[in-house]
């Protein structure tokens, strides 16, 4: 029979006795599908945690999805295209598990010729030869014969966003972090401190005009109940305040409220702010993108326009520090480009190769640093292996350090809006932490951006930079508000 077609068994051919079945294994990413087509979150089908404390102690299949393979072989196979489901009893035996191998069975037990009415009986199996369903359908049999192309399975992903839930787990098992929330007189910076805090990760000090501060609490519906507020005039005010306290070693973090991020961080790097460290200040954006298996670090995308080399070393130094807070013993820093050589007449190129260099000299010290590199053989080792790339960091690259701000900003969003990838944002290079957040951020990204501060703050405490000199320019250039 041709396998590109499906042909049902009308009524009158039907026979008491007749058989059909199908067979799948249920893998995670069936559990995935199905809870998302159904709505059903349970964590006992979600959660490894939570299911090992449940009654069978680990991960069960949604029991319809069993069944639904019941109703795959009445629709495809007996009796097939134009059958209609009347009824159908479900007996639930056995718990099924992911990477059962399940054997769906109906059965023609009896026809009913008034209507076509026919019961058949149906049973799933699993691969040891245990019943894990049992029941019966009725169905309205087909009159006459069918014979229709196969249709095609749809080409359906799973997108998992998981790649922040190990350091946010490592944050929320440490004391929270005393952050100066910047100017929250937004209801949306004022719901990400509170947030951050009821998930045990930020302990928030609000700075900031304390009447705005009250109204936007009242509509975003949030109580401040608890939080301390350090009342300023204006955003420039409080900008210096959280600097000071910053300084004095009062809080721990920064966050970025509702003032624009170039006037918080101006406060940072001014010459007499205390938060000056030898290194520049750079962004991050820490991605989670669901077809790459691991966080991925892009930077600089939002500071430095035109970083010289030197800045470049800053960038990269900063973003290994960020990935062994992480828990990351050596991150790979891919140093992009348009190409894998290098071109005196591109001068990316030569910036990642003196990049390497400099790390293999230990200028930049903690991961491995390899360029140029392009995007493709620095995310794909296939893509890499193409064209005869030997690195240990193509294909495995933790972090991207792009050429420019534009590169780097255009590659990140992108990602996000392309490749639904997530991206916690965070200023690095200052004596602690600032957390950056978009309004469009979600409350996940939100929290893994606090997380991310609290890992690196608790760095920070057991490693103080040096002072930066006086005389070494470092203004920030922040032109990508998202």
């Amino acid at each position: 029979m041709n396998d590109s077609l499906l042909h049902n068994r009308p009524f009158d051919e039907l026979k008491v006795g007749e058989m059909a079945s199908l067979v799948r294994t249920v893998q995670r990413d069936d559990i995935a599908l199905f809870a998302a087509a159904s709505g059903d979150m349970n964590p006992a089908h979600m959660d490894a945690a939570f299911a090992a404390q449940d009654m069978f102690g680990h991960i069960v299949v949604h029991g319809m999805w069993t069944g639904a393979l019941i109703s795959a072989v009445l629709g495809t196979q007996l009796p097939g295209p134009g059958t209609i489901y009347l009824d159908q009893t479900l007996e639930f035996r056995h718990p099924v598990v992911p990477g059962d191998t399940i054997t769906a069975t109906v059965s023609v037990a009896e026809k009913r010729p008034e209507k076509r009415i026919v019961l058949l009986d149906t049973q799933c199996t699993n691969q040891r030869g245990e019943t894990v369903l049992r029941g019966v359908a009725t169905v309205i049999a087909p009159a006459s014969p069918i014979v229709w192309p196969r249709m095609p399975a749809p080409d359906v992903a799973v997108r998992r966003h998981d790649r922040y839930d190990a350091f946010i787990r490592a944050a929320r098992a440490r004391p929270p972090l005393r952050t100066a929330i910047v100017h929250p007189c937004s209801p949306q910076a004022l719901r990400a401190a509170v947030e951050a805090r009821d998930e045990h990760l930020l302990d928030p000090l609000l700075i900031g005009p304390e009447a705005k501060i009250r109204a936007a609490a009242d509509t975003a519906g949030v109580s401040l109940d608890g939080i301390e507020i350090d009342a300023v005039e204006h955003s420039h005010a409080a900008a210096a305040r959280a600097v000071e306290l910053g300084a004095a070693g009062k809080v721990a973090a920064l966050m970025k409220g509702s003032l624009h991020t170039d006037e918080l961080l101006a406060a940072v790097v001014a010459s007499s702010s205390g938060l000056r460290t030898e290194r520049r200040i750079s962004h991050v954006y820490a991605m989670d993108i669901p077809a790459y298996p691991k966080p991925l670090v892009i930077t600089d995308a939002a500071i430095h326009i035109a970083p010289t080399l030197e800045q470049k070393r800053d960038i990269c130094q900063n973003a290994i520090d960020l990935l062994r807070a992480m828990g990351v013993d050596t991150p790979r820093v891919a140093v992009l480009a348009a190409v894998e050589t290098v071109n005196p007449r591109m001068p990316s190129t030569v910036d990642a190769a003196a990049l390497a260099v400099m790390a293999a000299r230990g200028q930049i010290s903690g991961g491995i640093v390899d360029g140029p590199l392009a995007f493709d053989n620095a995310i794909s080792l296939a893509a890499a292996r193409t064209k005869g790339i030997e690195s240990t960091v193509a294909g495995h690259a933790d972090i991207l350090l792009v050429p420019d701000l534009e590169a780097g900003n255009l590659l990140a969003k992108q990602l996000m809006y392309l490749a639904g990838a997530d991206a916690a944002g965070l200023v690095l290079g200052a004596r602690l932490p600032i957390i950056v957040t978009s309004r469009a951020d979600t409350l996940r990204v939100r929290l893994a951006s606090a997380a991310l501060a609290k890992l690196v703050a608790e760095r920070q405490s057991r490693e103080q930079p040096g002072e930066l000199p006086g005389d070494r320019p470092i203004a920030p250039g922040f032109l990508s508000e998202r």
